[in-house]
């Protein structure tokens, strides 16, 4: 998989509701809080984030850019500049079968006072929209809890379809792909 042209940091995209922003050294706190509540966290694995390790996620959606040609996006609403949630691309050199080599994965998480608005699905056709402009035509992956209905079905809506399920760190783990564009 290669890209067009190696980016420095998030590019900004704006769609009808949202900004898709580069991630900022003060979103971390506020951040903290949405990710530490159980209801955005339930399946995301059993132990609760620590300002530490979203700190290592949060720079390694910054350094992705600079590292892959893509990354993630701080998603926020057009009118104020609060983090709602996050979406983008990552390889996270997972240690699961099929391995994705360096097709990208996509992931999304959307805090849950906005769940149920179409946010998640505009931000993520936002992302896939820029991929298709700016990276060679890949293949994407994504891995979702079997419980997450609500993901699992936006995943489908944006082109993702179940190949495997396995378990990965101790917890039954869908794994979805997306054909490439082209």
């Amino acid at each position: 998989m290669s890209t067009a042209v190696l980016v420095r940091e998030a590019p900004r995209i704006e769609t009808e509701r949202l900004v898709l922003r580069h991630w900022r050294k003060d979103d971390l706190r506020p951040w903290l809080e949405v990710m530490q509540r159980p209801e955005t966290n339930r399946f995301l694995g059993s132990a609760a984030i620590t300002p530490e390790d979203l700190w290592r996620r949060l720079s390694a959606a910054v350094g992705s850019w600079s590292l892959m040609g893509f990354g993630g996006w701080a998603v926020t609403h057009r009118d104020s500049d609060q983090v709602i949630g996050n979406v983008g691309f990552f390889n996270a050199w997972r240690d699961l079968e099929p391995v994705f080599g360096e097709d990208p994965e996509m992931g999304w998480i959307f805090s849950p006072d906005v769940q149920g608005h179409g946010y998640a699905m505009e931000a993520g056709r936002a992302a896939l929209g820029w991929a298709q402009e700016s990276l060679a035509p890949t293949a994407m992956w994504a891995i979702i809890a079997p419980g997450n209905e609500p993901s699992i079905r936006l995943a489908r809506k944006l082109g993702f379809e179940p190949v495997h399920e396995t378990t990965y760190h101790d917890e039954p783990t869908l794994v979805l792909r997306r054909p490439a564009w082209g």
